[in-house]
């Protein structure tokens, strides 16, 4: 169903592929960003943008099993966190290691950005994936 592929003439990446490539006929899921927000709307973990990033996965994960998929079957990420500090864009990035979201593992984009959009947002992610057919998730989330 899908392949993911790290390209032997490129330096290794650490825990991501550099491409990911779906056969005809699997159907996709194109998630909206997923944000730091509780149910109530309200941001969670003002300033600490790693707490953004964990609310932010809780997040996709509930995106993700509305579509009947999973972190397992993330194809793709781009994960954006409001800071120009690599020391920051690390830390975030250790909460998506550590989710489960690169087990398979997926080609992402970490980006630095200068502002996101709702007010003392600090991370966001989107997300491609396959929804498997009835019976095919994995046990990523």
């Amino acid at each position: 169903m899908l392949k993911r592929v790290t390209v032997p003439g490129l330096f290794p990446p650490p825990v991501y592929s550099h491409a990911s490539v779906v056969e005809a006929g699997t159907r996709l899921a194109f998630l909206a960003g997923s944000v730091p927000l509780d149910v109530q709307g309200r941001i969670v973990g003002v300033g600490d943008p790693v707490r953004q990033a964990e609310q932010v996965i809780v997040n996709l994960g509930e995106q993700l099993r509305a579509v009947g998929s999973d972190f397992a079957h993330v194809l793709s990420t781009d994960v954006y966190v409001v800071s120009g500090e690599p020391e920051v864009l690390s830390a975030v990035w250790d909460v998506v290691k550590a989710s489960g979201l690169s087990a398979g593992p997926h080609s992402s984009t970490l980006l630095g950005v200068a502002c996101l959009g709702y007010p003392g947002q600090l991370v966001e992610i989107t997300a491609t994936a396959a929804v498997p057919e009835e019976g095919e998730a994995g046990e990523g989330l």
